[in-house]
C-alpha cells in the first residue's frame, strides 16, 4: 500500500512538473526556449547589421530581433527621418508578450546604422528598396511579414506597400498623413492655436532662416511639440535619447528644421500619394489621434481609400499615441495584427 502511494506521489509530482514546463511558453504557443532561439553562432541580444547594397555603395544596417513566431514578424519604421529606434522600445514588453516576433532597426543614415555623407541616397525609393532588402534578409514573407511605420516611418510603409505588398501580410500607419501639402495645412492650423505673440515670433525666427537660435526650441518646446508631439509631463529616456541621436543633416534635407509644418524647399515637401491609395490591398491599420500633428479625420479617411482599411483613434493621443494614449494604441495594434493573423480582416 505504501509503495502504491509512493508510486502514485512521485507521478503526480512528474505530471505536475510537465504541466509547468508546458505552460513556460509565449501566447502563440511557442516554447519560451524556442522564443528566444536565434539560431546564431554567437549570441548578441539579437542584434545584427544587415548588408545592404545602393547605387553609391554598400552599407550596413543596424536591427534587433525580438522572438521567434514564423506566423507573424513584424519590422518598425521610424520616423525622422533619420530618428532612431529608440523611440519605439515601447513596444517591446507588449509585442513580447504577444509572443510576436519583430525587430527595431536604424535606417541608414540613422545613429546605430552606417551613416554616409553622400546626399543622393536620401530619396524615398532609395529607402523603400533598402526595406525590401532588410524584409529578405529577416526571411519574411507575404504569409507572416508585417511593417508598422511612424510619421516618416509611416510615409516608407505606404511607399513600401505600393510597390511590395505582394510582400505584405499587413500594413500599420501610425500618424501620418498621405499628402504632405495637406499635412502643412494642417500645421498651419494647430500652429494658430497658440498665442499670436509666440506664434510672430517663431515666424520671425524662421524667416531668418535662425533655426541653431535656442529660442526656437524654447518656443516650440512648451507651445507646440508637449502639445502635439509627446504629452506626457516627463518624457520617456527613450524618446529623449531618440532626439539626442537624430541626424540632423538628414531630417532637415527632407524634412525641414522642425515638427511645425515641413519647409518649402525639404525634399519631401510635394510629396502626395493620397490618390494612391485605393491601389493597396493588403491589410491596413490607420491610426489617429486627436491631438497628433495629423489630421485624425484625414487618417480615418485613408482608412477608407485603402481597400481592407481599419481606423484606430487615440482620444488622448498626440503624434507619439503609442506613448501618451498607450493602452489605446497598443491594444489596437495588437487587436490589428491578430485578427489579420487569424483571417478575420
Amino acid at each position: 500500500m505504501k509503495k502504491t502511494m509512493r508510486t502514485f506521489i512521485l507521478l503526480f509530482i512528474a505530471a505536475f512538473i510537465v504541466s509547468c514546463k508546458q505552460k513556460e511558453s509565449t501566447t502563440a504557443g511557442v516554447s519560451t526556449a524556442d522564443y528566444f532561439n536565434y539560431k546564431d553562432s554567437v549570441e548578441a541580444g539579437g542584434v545584427k547589421m544587415i548588408p545592404i547594397t545602393t547605387p553609391v555603395g554598400n552599407f550596413k544596417v543596424w536591427t534587433k530581433r525580438f522572438g521567434t513566431n514564423p506566423k507573424i514578424k513584424i519590422l518598425l519604421l521610424h520616423g525622422g527621418p533619420a530618428m532612431t529606434h529608440e523611440y519605439m522600445e515601447c513596444f517591446e514588453t507588449f509585442f513580447q508578450r504577444e509572443g510576436f516576433e519583430f525587430y527595431e532597426y536604424d535606417q541608414l543614415g540613422s545613429y546605430y546604422s552606417d551613416q554616409p555623407t553622400d546626399n543622393r541616397l536620401w530619396n524615398i525609393d532609395r529607402f523603400v528598396d533598402e526595406v525590401e532588402q532588410v524584409r529578405k534578409a529577416i526571411h519574411a514573407d507575404k504569409d507572416n511579414f508585417y511593417v508598422l511605420g511612424n510619421s516618416w516611418g509611416g510615409i516608407l510603409a505606404m511607399e513600401y506597400a505600393l510597390k511590395y505588398q505582394k510582400n505584405l501580410k499587413g500594413l500599420l500607419v501610425a500618424n501620418m498623413m498621405a499628402s504632405a501639402p495637406e499635412y502643412v495645412k494642417y500645421a498651419e492650423v494647430l500652429a494658430k492655436q497658440m498665442k499670436p505673440e509666440i506664434l510672430a515670433e517663431i515666424r520671425a525666427i524662421e524667416a531668418k532662416k535662425d533655426y541653431a537660435n535656442p529660442r526656437y526650441t524654447e518656443l516650440l518646446f512648451p507651445n507646440y511639440y508637449s502639445q502635439h508631439i509627446c504629452r506626457l509631463p516627463e518624457w520617456p529616456d527613450a524618446l529623449n535619447r531618440s532626439l539626442k541621436h537624430v541626424n540632423s543633416t538628414v531630417y532637415t534635407l527632407m524634412q525641414g528644421p522642425s515638427e511645425l509644418g515641413m519647409s518649402s524647399d525639404a525634399k519631401l515637401a510635394k510629396w502626395d500619394i493620397k490618390n494612391r491609395l485605393h491601389e493597396i490591398a493588403t491589410p491596413t491599420l490607420m491610426i489617429g489621434a486627436k491631438y497628433d500633428t495629423m489630421d485624425p479625420k484625414a487618417m480615418e479617411e485613408q482608412s477608407k481609400l485603402v481597400q481592407k482599411g481599419s481606423y484606430l483613434y487615440c482620444p488622448n493621443g498626440s503624434h507619439l499615441a503609442m506613448w501618451d494614449d498607450q493602452k489605446v494604441f497598443m491594444n489596437g495594434v495588437i487587436k490589428f495584427i491578430k485578427d489579420v493573423d487569424s483571417g478575420k480582416l
